[in-house]
């Protein structure tokens, strides 16, 4: 879905899924499903509902700091996607495609082992919770 603007309304008995900035009202298991989630690239509702369960933004932040969070969160993101990526080209330039994978394999296990060394609680655990 675009963007919900403010004024705007989506219903739905499921999940709702945002692909942009949500700032309208947006209620979710409309028909009591209380596991119903919403999901949005930027929460800045009017009102949120999960299974009737209501909760609405009575002081809404300032428009000059809506949505600050969420575009330095993005820089932070697509920072990383370029720095990996250079990362694995300069790999694959020094090590040729099959080194750099073999080399990265190894990599990952060696930082696995490391990790089992350093926190050995970390070793025991079953499940997350």
């Amino acid at each position: 879905m675009a963007m919900v603007n403010p004024g705007a309304e989506v219903i739905a008995d499921g999940h709702i899924h945002v692909y942009a900035p949500l700032r309208g009202k947006a209620i979710a298991g409309a028909r009591g499903m209380g596991d119903a989630r919403i999901f949005a690239l930027s929460m800045a509702p009017e009102l949120i509902s999960i299974a009737g369960i209501y909760r609405t933004s009575e002081t809404p932040w300032p428009d000059a700091v809506r949505g600050r969070v969420n575009a330095v969160n993005q820089v932070f993101i697509g920072a990383s996607n370029e720095v990996g990526a250079f990362r694995a080209g300069v790999m694959a330039t020094w090590l040729g495609p099959v080194g750099a994978v073999a080399f990265g394999g190894w990599g990952i296990v060696a930082i696995a082992g490391l990790w089992a060394l350093l926190f050995p609680k970390l070793r025991k655990v079953r499940q997350l919770r």
